[in-house]
């Protein structure tokens, strides 16, 4: 076989739609590789539940949305589970019944380079595999409270959004050179020059010369999102507001039937988020790791208005304390801060740059470039011809 028709190295990508961030993040990573090392390494995603959970794992993600609406039963999960101990005899229970799922999975899908960006397979994957061979990546899209199940010495290379997740991962035990910090994989669009804020306003039918308010409940829409929605109207805010319901369809119909106070604009699910991001003033939004990094690569100043109890109450406090945002669950507050960040643009600036100073908009690319470092890969170089030799 001649070097040429060698096939590429590649990498399994492991996820799950229990969320929007996991799969999002591995989009974003493949994005980079396909974009920074064009046809040299191959990619695959697999969702782990969907395909190969046994019952009634394998509803992992239709189970998703109606636990976290019982934040209470779900903080409980969550802090139980946080323990390296608890971990390892959940997972010594659970191997019997799920060490068939993970072998098929593995041996169904040969590959260079295992990448998981999501807890749950760390510890089975790290188990079923064999020490060293082939290398296992773990891409942590919690940003700050890293349950205890993303961290497994078996992962050769585990990435973190934050420091305060490095240091976590130390406390149990990893190598520093076991954990980068490079932030959350965001996608490309994100990242790059986009349409103006005046221009896209004009394009969508947006008043111009009015503040816009973002408010947006994640891809599934979730959070008081409704709630919130009608007291920004009661407060008759001298703004424009922009919903976005996600893959709510009956939350938006019910949103698109009310009478609103203001210029109000509703979408579902769609790909314009970094637009309508670069050309808000002010956003509205769960605490979700995704949106938040978003966020700060738009440096938009932020209200949080909603949170994971456990999984996301890191976040909240991350935000926070930097000066990028404030945590306002009740309407009255999201009022009181809207309208003062509105009526005081100056403050609201200094808030939106703290946000933008927080931003790591190369994630996806560090990332990508560990995967090609780690298989060998070189990175394409274009050759330039001196100005002297044109």
């Amino acid at each position: 076989m001649t070097h040429s028709e060698t096939k590429p190295p590649h990498v399994l990508f492991l996820f799950s739609d229990t969320g929007g961030g996991h799969r999002s993040a591995a989009e974003a990573i493949i994005e980079a590789i396909n974009l920074d090392f064009p046809n040299r390494i191959s990619t695959e995603m697999v969702d782990f539940f969907k395909e190969y959970a046994p019952p009634p794992f394998d509803r992992a993600s239709d189970l998703y949305p109606p636990m976290a609406r019982v934040p209470d039963v779900w903080k409980f999960g969550y802090k139980l589970s946080d323990d390296p101990q608890r971990t390892r005899f959940f997972y010594n229970l659970m191997w019997p019944y799920i060490r068939r799922a993970t072998y098929r999975l593995l041996n169904d899908h040969p590959y260079n380079l295992l990448v998981t960006v999501h807890p749950v397979p760390v510890f089975p994957v790290s188990r079923a595999m064999k020490s060293g061979v082939p290398p296992f990546f773990t891409v942590v899209t919690d940003m700050v409270s890293t349950h205890t199940w993303w961290f497994n010495q078996r992962s050769d290379l585990i990435f973190v959004p934050t420091e305060i997740a490095r240091q976590r991962g130390l406390s149990y035990g990893l190598k520093p050179d076991q954990i980068r910090v490079v932030g959350l994989p965001v996608a490309q669009h994100f990242c790059q020059s986009l349409e103006s804020g005046l221009f896209f306003r004009d394009k969508m039918g947006w008043p111009q010369e009015l503040p816009v308010i973002l408010l947006i409940g994640g891809g599934d829409g979730m959070g008081p999102l409704a709630k919130t929605a009608r007291a920004i109207s009661d407060a008759h805010l001298n703004a424009a507001l922009v919903i976005v319901t996600g893959r709510n369809h009956k939350l938006k119909a019910q949103l698109e039937a009310e009478d609103w106070s203001l210029p109000t604009f509703i979408y579902g699910f769609t790909h314009e988020i970094p637009n309508f991001m670069r050309s808000a003033d002010i956003l509205l939004t769960k605490a979700g790791p995704g949106t938040i990094s978003e966020a700060f690569i738009s440096g938009l100043p932020m209200i949080l208005y909603s949170r994971m109890p456990g999984q996301e109450d890191g976040n909240v406090s991350y935000v926070v304390n930097q000066g990028a945002g404030v945590w306002a669950p009740e309407p009255n507050r999201i009022i009181e801060v809207s309208r003062d960040w509105l009526d005081h643009p100056d403050e609201r600036e200094k808030i939106a740059a703290n946000s933008r100073r927080l931003a790591r908009p190369d994630a996806s690319h560090l990332i990508a470039h560990a995967i090609a470092d780690q298989l060998g890969v070189m990175e394409g170089i274009i050759q330039r011809i001196p100005e002297n030799e044109k």
